[in-house]
């Protein structure tokens, strides 16, 4: 992060949220707490909030088309956090990598269908 700006304004926090996503991208977290914590806890509870305000959504009758962008949101965070996790995982190397990959795919597939 840059030092000269402090945590607290909007440009730190930008940076800090910059700086996530690029050590998520060049493989530099380790890969138990990509999958666990960032993907697994995380993006399945961001997907549960995405889902149950559409829900609510629908319930108060608002048009579909934002129904269906508010269930659909979290859709690219899905897919950068998955492909995170590949290529972590395929940095690593091992059993435990492949199953990671494999659990991702699914995770994937089943946050975007649900």
């Amino acid at each position: 992060m840059d030092d000269t700006q402090p945590a607290g304004t909007a440009s730190g926090k930008v940076a800090r949220l910059a700086s996530f996503f690029r050590a998520r991208w060049r493989g530099e977290t380790a890969l138990n707490q990509l999958f666990w914590r960032d993907m697994l806890l995380a993006g399945t509870a961001i997907n549960i909030a995405s889902s149950a305000l559409a829900l609510v959504l629908l319930g108060l009758k608002l048009p579909l088309w934002l129904v269906l962008a508010v269930h659909f949101l979290p859709v690219p965070c899905n897919i950068f956090l998955a492909l995170a996790v590949w290529r972590t995982a395929e940095k690593t190397g091992g059993a435990k990598a492949s199953l990671m990959m494999l659990g991702s795919a699914l995770w994937l597939i089943a946050t975007v269908i649900v």
